[in-house]
């Protein structure tokens, strides 16, 4: 039975990571595009400037796969892979915990591991170091940046993990809405602290280095040499459409495995017990 979950929680993951790339090339794309367009815009200022200052230029880099392949192959597969990454996790935990939380229907679970797995592995890490289109963020930092992530999830995991398990244990004495409150606001505080106490991207050295210390590392106006702004900064609205389009798209991923998984796994359960009973 664990093998039949496992595929359905496989298919499901696909399904939404067709879903969400599907709506992220519908409504993420432009915004990509936009962040492309400003990009290159900058860096040609940038080059326009170092040219007037007398300073080496270095010539462009080939592009590798152009923005047709990127856009549609390269998201739609790298999506759709995530999506059978999550559902295979979901899956998994969704096993390991049936039967281990007491009576609860296969589809109320399911939306339970699938909010789960969207809360710990993308939102609250997103509320620390959100998504960033094209145009954000400084090479120099993306080891940084990323090792800062992870930091974000695994931590994001970990705290989850307790919260629950601390529930648990607390609901014989405290009762399970009054139970389930505390371990909620201790997940909510351990992860408020672990973000206090993680930098921002704009504090990182080589930012603060090359462009003095910053909240973040969306790009701020490009001047010349007299003060005057040559380039503007990053647009906000495009920043925010980005933003919020990843979420909607994180929450299409989970929503689509919840709710396909949630049916496919109550028939798989509801066989396996009519087995049993005929046994």
């Amino acid at each position: 039975m664990q093998n039949k979950l496992i595929l359905r929680g496989l298919l499901a993951g696909a399904l939404g990571g067709v879903l969400a790339f599907v709506f992220a090339r519908i409504f993420a794309e432009p915004a990509i595009q936009a962040a492309i367009d400003y990009e290159s815009g900058r860096d040609e200022a940038q080059t326009a400037l170092d040219k007037a200052a007398g300073l080496p230029v270095e010539p462009e880099g080939h592009e590798v796969f152009s923005r047709a392949v990127q856009g549609n192959l390269g998201i739609g597969l790298g999506m759709v892979l995530f999506g059978v990454a999550m559902g295979l996790l979901f899956a998994v935990v969704y096993t390991v915990l049936l039967g281990r939380v007491g009576r609860i229907r296969a589809r109320v679970l399911a939306v339970l591991v699938a909010g789960a797995g969207f809360l710990s592995l993308y939102l609250v890490p997103f509320l620390k170091y959100p998504a960033n289109p094209p145009a954000i963020g400084h090479e120099a930092t993306i080891g940084a940046r990323t090792g800062l992530y992870l930091t974000m999830v695994v931590a994001s995991v970990v705290f989850l993990v307790a919260a629950v398990v601390a529930g648990k244990r607390l609901a014989p004495r405290l009762g399970n809405w009054n139970a389930t409150l505390v371990a909620g606001a201790g997940f909510v505080v351990l992860c408020a602290l672990l973000m206090a106490l993680l930098p921002s991207l704009g504090s990182l050295a080589s930012n603060v280095a090359e462009y003095g210390p910053q909240a973040s590392e969306t790009p701020l106006p490009l001047k010349g040499p007299d003060g005057q702004i040559v380039y503007p900064g990053f647009p906000a609205d495009t920043l925010a459409g980005f933003r919020l389009c990843s979420v909607l798209a994180q929450v299409i991923l989970w929503g689509t495995i919840a709710l396909v998984f949630g049916p496919l796994a109550e028939r798989v359960l509801d066989r396996g017990r009519a087995v049993t009973v005929e046994a």
